[in-house]
């Protein structure tokens, strides 16, 4: 594994050194190819467990914890930072440079009196997600592995600690811009603010140019992959379930897994974090506060451009948002959106929307029910759909509009398939990552890998696997999670 140390090297103060706390006994969980081949590794070895589970000094690793701070359900904490996560620097591979960090490697300068330990459960849960989203086309971070280990770590309870060793394209949060614009003043804000726009431009958008016209361009293109982010969530049915503004990547990448979960029931308040009674985070919030985090970013951004500025880059949230949602429901039910119309954008959001408000009205299943699609005629009588619906008077009178904006399907064959190849069949429901994680722990892991196999061909049939995508039990249906790892 060949490292370079760009962000090491070029924005000093940024960082603190710190080595990693080696990881007794270590042991492989979880390995991704998929990952893997991001940065040019193959198989798993034990040079590599070694190097990763903080026994062995990687020779070009710079081992350092990033500082930053971020508005957490609202309320500004003035220094946040890596409290349990180490970057070793930037891997280079056929698929670009990827930052090497093990979360979970113990304490640094920013634990904030924390033990810097990840527990087994939520390394799994971080590894699941990845390869889930992934598999999805939804921008993520990625977890080349979990390293698994018998060191006790108290949480809730006594756990097992474990290391997810996380590639990411970048580390930077807004709330390193925050940390920048918040605890400095005068020129030294300025410049740090200026180092960090200039790093992030020059390293990952250089179409745009370090002055005010690339300064405004670049945030206007943060604020649209940003939004196209969300909408990918939405039209997923996926909950983050903490959107501080640490947890937001300057990229537009699903960052900082916590208590996520995927929709079962469709719910547009289901709220995910027990942590978040009031449902800040609750998935139905969540583009609303992604525009929240993006002015928060704009407000650290000050230094460099004027408010008229930042408000027209604002103003590229909702379009973006709306536009990538519509595509993809659009692609999951089966009609050709119109994004150049804005008066056919209203209609067919006024359509997706009467279809989400069935499913919530009738507690059904999003994924599976979405799914089915792939295997009706449109505009021909929907019978196995319809029987879905304890209210099938509504159910009819949607149908009808839906019939109308699909028109006519010359290729009923290849129009299933396209939805199929639009609506997973399988997601990461939170009870089957429980139940695999909880194997893994008793010495089992095939659990794990089955659902690892799943979730990295989720618009597959898999028959020998169709279970999986059962709704869940009802204690399984909707289950919470908390923000301890």
């Amino acid at each position: 594994m060949k490292l370079k140390q760009d962000f090491f090297e070029q924005l000093d103060g940024f960082y603190q050194q710190v080595l990693p706390t080696p990881l007794p006994a270590p042991h492989w969980l979880l390995w991704s190819d998929d990952a893997a081949a991001l940065i040019g590794l193959q198989q798993p070895n034990d040079e590599l467990l070694q190097v990763f589970s903080g026994n062995q000094r990687h020779a070009e690793a710079q081992y350092y914890a990033q500082v930053y701070s971020g508005h957490q359900f609202g309320g500004y904490s003035p220094q946040l930072g890596d409290g349990r996560s180490i970057i070793l620097g930037e891997a280079v591979g056929p698929h670009g440079s990827w930052d090497v960090a093990l979360k979970g490697a113990g304490p640094t300068p920013f634990s904030r009196r924390g033990d810097g330990r990840a527990v087994t459960r939520s390394a799994v849960r971080e590894f699941l997600v990845s390869e889930a989203l992934a598999a999805l086309n939804i921008p993520t971070t990625r977890a080349l592995a979990v390293i698994g280990s018998e060191l006790p770590v108290w949480r809730e309870t006594l756990e097992k600690g474990a290391t997810t060793v996380r590639l990411a394209r970048s580390h930077i949060r807004f709330g390193h811009f925050e940390h920048s614009f918040y605890a400095f003043d005068g020129e030294q804000q300025t410049d740090r603010v200026k180092r960090l726009a200039d790093f992030v431009i020059t390293q990952h958008f250089p179409q745009f140019s370090c002055d005010r016209a690339g300064y405004k361009a670049w945030f206007t293109k943060v604020v649209q992959l940003t939004a196209r982010l969300i909408a990918k969530w939405q039209a997923f049915g996926f909950a983050h379930g903490v959107m501080n503004t640490d947890n937001m990547s300057i990229l537009g990448d699903s960052f900082d897994f916590g208590p996520f979960a995927f929709l079962d029931t469709f719910q547009e308040n289901f709220i995910c974090n027990h942590s978040d009674p009031d449902g800040r985070y609750a998935y139905g919030q969540q583009p609303g506060v992604g525009l929240w985090n993006l002015r928060c970013l704009a407000q650290a951004l000050t230094p460099l451009l004027s408010s008229d500025d930042l408000v027209d880059g604002l103003r590229a949230y909702q379009p973006a948002l709306v536009a990538e949602y519509v595509e993809l429901m659009a692609g999951r039910l089966g009609f050709a959106p119109q994004l150049d119309d804005s008066h056919a954008m209203d209609f067919d959001l006024q359509l997706i929307g009467g279809f989400t408000q069935l499913l919530e009205q009738q507690r059904l299943d999003y994924t599976n029910t979405l799914r089915q699609f792939g295997a009706i005629a449109a505009t021909e009588n929907a019978t196995a759909l319809r029987d879905e619906f304890v209210d099938t008077h509504a159910f009819d009178g949607w149908w009808q509009h839906y019939c109308d904006r699909v028109g006519r399907v010359d290729d009923i064959g290849s129009w299933q398939q396209a939805r199929r190849l639009a609506s997973p069949k399988y997601i990461l429901r939170n009870y089957q990552a429980q139940q695999a994680t909880e194997q893994a722990l008793a010495g089992d892991l095939s659990g794990l890998q089955t659902l690892q196999q799943l979730l990295q061909k989720p618009f597959d049939e898999q028959p020998e696997l169709a279970h999986y995508a059962a709704r869940p039990p009802q204690w399984g249906e909707g289950l919470i999670m908390s923000c301890s790892s």
